[in-house]
C-alpha cells in the first residue's frame, strides 16, 4: 500500500511529497503551504471541468459513430458530413483574422530554425545527451553512420573513410560559407585580421557569416561561422590525430544542431505511479538547476555526464560573445485524459495527471528562471501540451497555467505552450485552437502517427481503412501537413514561434534521412523532430541549405493550400482486392510492432524503444506508433477483413518473432510459448478492446497492465 500524507486536502504519496518539500520547493521562492493550497485548488476546482471535457469527447464520438452507421452502404456525402459535424459542434467556423501576441520568446524558438530532439525525461543519460546536442561533430556523424552511403566499418579507424568524411565536410563548407576565389578543400590557413576572417588571405563571399573566434587571431583554436541563424565551429588542433594530418590543421567541423529539445513526460515514458513521476520530476529539476549528472560505463571506464557550458568567443568587433552550449528545453506534460495514483483528491479520486504535471513542472522551472545563464534568457517556461481536442481544451490548458502562474507568483503568460496538432478535432479547428491561447502559444506541430490513430478511431464506423502505407498516400495527409503551416503563418507565428514537423523514426538510416527530411524545412517548418543527437547534427545540414523564413514569406503570400474538406476525406480503402497474404502481412506487421513495444513497456517500464520490424529495420516505437497499429487491426476486425482467430494467430506468431529479436537482452521475459504473461495480455487488450478505448488511446490499457506488473514484481 502507498503511504500517503495529507496536504491541503490532497492525499499525496509520501515519496512525492518528500521530493517536492525537500528538493523542488527549496530555492524556488515558493512557500510549501502556498504550493499545496494551489495544487489542491487546481485539482478540486478544475478537475470537474477536465472530466466534462472528456465526457464531451465521448459524446461527440458517439454521435459520429451513429452518423456513419446510419449512412453505411451509401456513397460518402462530404457536404452532408461537414454540415453534420458543424451542427453537433465538432467543427467550428473560423473567426476573424488575428496574430498571436506571445511575448518574451527565446531566440531558439522564435528566430533560429533547426532540429528538435525528443527524449524520455526518465532517462538521465538521454536527457543530458539531448540537452548537450546543441553542438555535434559532423566528422563523427558522417564517419559513424551510413550518411555517406555505406555503414561504418568494424574495428579501428579506416583512413580512407576518414578522408572521405573530411572531403564531404569541406563540400558543406563551400556550399554554406564560400570563399572568394578558392575552396575550403585547398585552404592552408584560417586567421583573423582587423575583425575579418581571412582564408589563405581571401575573405568569405559574405563576410557577415564570420561570427567570431577563440584563441590567437593569427592562429585561432576555433573559428565560428553563422548561416541561416545556425553556427558552425571550425576546430583547429595540430596535436589531434585528424588535425595533425590536415594541411589547415582542421581537426573537426562542429555544427550547432539541436537548437531545442523536448523533455518528454508523455509518449516516450512509462510513468504510472508516484515512483515513476518522482524520477521524471527529479531529472527535470536537475536540468533546471543545471546539476543533473549521469554515470555510465564506457569501455570499462566510469564516465560522468554533465551539462555542457556555454561557449565564450571573441566577436568580430572584439567584444566577448556567448553562444549557448545547450538546447533550449521544452517539457512535454501529459494530456487531459489520464489520472495518476500519486495524488488522491478529497473524494479519493486520482488526480488528473495533466494538472499535476502543470503545477510541478512549472514549480521546478522556477529554479531556471532564477539563474543568469540557464534555459531561458527571457524568463519563460516552455510546456508542450499534447492530445488536445479542439479549442475548448486549448482554452482549458490556458486556464490551467493562468491558475498555476497565480499560485506560483509568476507574471501572466510566463508559461508558453506548444499545441500538438495530432487530433482531428484540433486539425479542423486549428485557427481557433491557436486563438484560444494566443498570448502563450510558442509552438504548433504535426504528428502523423497520433493523427492517423485518431482518424481511424474517429471514423471507425465509416468502413475499413486502407493499409497503412496507402493511408500515407491519401490526399488528407498532405492537406493536413500544409494546412498546419499555412494557418500558423496566418496567425503570425513566423518570427515568434515554432512551426514543427514530426519524427524521423529510423535512427539507423541516416542516408535516407538526409535524402528525405529536407522536405520539412522546404515545407516552411522551422523545426522538425529527430531521434538522436547524431540525427540532429545531420538534419542541421538541411537548415543550412534552406532559408526557412524565405520559404515562409513565399508561402504567406500564396494563401492556404488545403481546406477543411481535404482533412475530412476519410482514408478508407476505396477497393479491396487484397490477397490473403497481403491482409495477413499487414496484420502481422502491426502485431509485431505492438508486441515489440508493449513487452518492454509492461515488463521493463521502457516507454520508447527501437523495435526491429519484420525486415529487422529498427524503428522508434512509442505510444503514437502503438496507437495507430492497434486501431488499424481493431478497424479491420470490426469490418470483417480479419477475424479474431486470425488476429490471435498473428499475435502469437509475432510474439515468437519478438522473442527471437530479444534473445540477447538478459532482462527480457519471453512471451512464448505460454502467451499468458501480462505484456502479451496488454497487447491483446489494445487490439481486441481497441474500439472501446477513449479516442483509441493506448494509455488506459498500458497503465493498468504496468501497475499490475509492478504489483506482481
Amino acid at each position: 500500500m502507498t503511504k500517503r500524507v495529507d496536504r491541503q486536502g490532497l492525499q499525496v504519496a509520501g515519496e512525492l511529497a518528500d521530493f517536492i518539500e525537500t528538493k523542488a520547493l527549496p530555492g524556488s521562492g515558493v512557500d510549501a503551504q502556498a504550493f499545496w493550497a494551489g495544487l489542491s485548488s487546481l485539482a478540486h476546482d478544475l478537475g470537474p471541468e477536465n472530466a466534462a471535457l472528456l465526457e464531451r469527447r465521448e459524446e461527440l464520438q458517439s454521435q459520429i459513430d451513429d452518423w456513419h452507421r446510419d449512412h453505411r452502404g451509401q456513397p460518402h456525402n462530404h457536404q452532408a458530413y461537414r454540415t453534420f459535424l458543424s451542427e453537433i459542434g465538432y467543427l467550428i467556423e473560423d473567426g476573424e483574422d488575428f496574430e498571436i501576441d506571445t511575448a518574451n520568446v527565446d531566440p531558439e524558438i522564435a528566430l533560429v530554425p533547426g532540429p528538435q530532439l525528443v527524449v524520455p525525461i526518465t532517462n538521465a543519460r538521454y536527457a543530458l545527451n539531448a540537452a548537450n546536442a546543441r553542438w555535434g561533430s559532423l566528422y563523427d556523424c558522417l564517419y559513424g553512420t551510413d550518411a555517406m552511403g555505406s555503414p561504418p566499418p568494424a574495428g579501428g579507424f579506416e583512413r580512407g573513410r576518414g578522408a572521405r568524411v573530411v572531403g564531404r565536410a569541406r563540400v558543406f563548407l563551400d556550399e554554406a560559407f564560400p570563399i572568394e576565389g578558392t575552396s575550403h578543400c585547398d585552404v592552408r590557413r584560417y586567421h583573423v585580421q582587423a575583425g575579418q576572417l581571412l582564408v589563405d588571405d581571401k575573405p568569405l563571399v559574405d563576410p557577415k557569416k564570420f561570427a567570431g573566434y577563440s584563441g590567437n587571431p593569427k592562429a585561432p583554436d576555433s573559428v565560428f561561422l553563422v548561416n541561416n541563424g545556425l553556427h558552425v565551429e571550425l576546430v583547429f588542433d595540430r596535436a589531434h590525430p585528424i588535425g595533425s594530418r590536415d594541411q589547415a590543421l582542421l581537426a573537426d567541423v562542429v555544427l550547432e544542431s539541436a537548437v531545442s529539445a523536448i523533455m518528454d513526460c508523455e509518449d516516450s515514458v512509462a510513468c504510472v505511479d508516484a515512483e515513476d513521476k518522482v524520477l521524471a520530476y527529479a531529472n527535470w529539476l536537475g536540468l533546471m538547476k543545471g546539476d543533473l549528472e549521469a554515470v555510465l560505463d564506457k569501455g570499462g571506464k566510469s564516465i560522468t555526464r554533465r551539462l555542457h557550458d556555454d561557449k565564450v568567443i571573441c566577436a568580430p568587433d572584439g567584444s566577448e560573445k556567448t553562444l549557448k552550449g545547450r538546447a533550449l528545453l521544452w517539457i512535454r506534460n501529459v494530456g487531459h485524459l489520464m489520472t495518476n495514483p500519486a495524488i488522491l483528491t478529497r473524494d479519493g479520486d486520482e488526480i488528473y495527471e495533466g494538472l499535476m504535471d502543470a503545477a510541478i513542472t512549472t514549480l521546478i522551472a522556477l529554479h531556471d528562471l532564477q539563474r543568469d545563464s540557464g534555459n531561458s534568457v527571457h524568463g519563460s517556461v516552455y510546456v508542450v501540451k499534447p492530445k488536445m481536442h479542439g479549442p475548448a481544451e486549448v482554452a482549458f490548458t490556458d486556464k490551467i497555467f493562468r491558475m498555476v502562474e497565480g499560485f506560483l507568483g509568476l507574471p501572466a503568460n510566463t508559461v508558453k505552450i506548444g499545441i500538438m496538432d495530432e487530433e482531428r478535432r484540433t486539425s479542423v479547428n486549428l485557427k481557433e485552437c491557436i486563438r484560444a491561447a494566443k498570448s502563450r502559444v510558442a509552438f504548433i506541430n504535426t504528428g502523423f502517427l497520433d493523427r492517423t490513430g485518431d482518424e481511424i478511431h474517429t471514423s471507425m464506423e465509416a468502413g475499413p481503412f486502407s493499409r497503412k502505407d496507402f493511408i500515407k498516400r491519401k490526399a488528407w495527409i498532405g492537406g493536413y501537413e500544409n494546412r498546419n503551416v499555412d494557418i500558423g503563418l496566418e496567425c503570425g507565428l513566423s518570427g515568434k514561434a515554432q512551426i514543427g514537423k514530426g519524427m524521423w523514426a529510423m535512427p539507423d538510416l541516416m542516408a535516407a534521412m538526409l535524402e528525405q527530411k529536407i522536405e520539412h524545412p522546404k515545407s516552411g517548418a522551422n523545426c522538425a523532430w529527430v531521434p538522436s543527437p547524431t540525427a540532429a547534427t545531420l538534419h542541421a545540414l538541411h537548415y543550412h541549405k534552406v532559408d526557412v523564413f524565405a520559404v515562409q514569406d513565399k508561402l504567406r503570400k500564396g494563401g492556404r493550400r488545403a481546406h477543411v474538406d481535404t482533412l475530412l476525406d476519410i482514408p478508407l480503402a476505396s477497393y479491396r482486392r487484397w490477397s490473403e497474404d497481403q491482409i495477413m502481412r499487414e496484420v502481422e506487421n502491426n502485431a509485431q510492432g505492438i508486441l515489440g513495444y508493449v513487452v518492454r513497456w509492461i515488463d521493463q517500464g521502457v516507454g520508447c524503444s527501437k523495435v526491429p520490424d519484420l525486415n529487422d529495420v529498427g524503428l522508434m516505437e512509442d505510444r503514437a506508433t502503438c496507437r495507430i497499429s492497434a486501431q488499424h487491426i481493431a478497424n479491420w476486425l470490426h469490418h470483417g477483413i480479419v477475424d479474431g482467430q486470425q488476429v490471435m494467430g498473428a499475435l502469437r506468431k509475432m510474439a515468437e518473432v519478438v522473442d527471437r529479436q530479444n534473445l540477447h537482452d538478459a532482462g527480457y521475459t519471453p512471451m512464448s510459448p505460454g502467451f499468458d504473461g501480462i505484456a502479451f495480455q496488454a497487447a491483446c487488450d489494445l487490439v481486441f478492446k481497441g474500439r472501446s478505448q477513449p479516442s483509441g488511446y493506448t494509455e488506459p490499457v498500458l497503465h493498468a497492465r504496468r501497475l499490475e506488473k509492478k504489483a506482481a514484481m
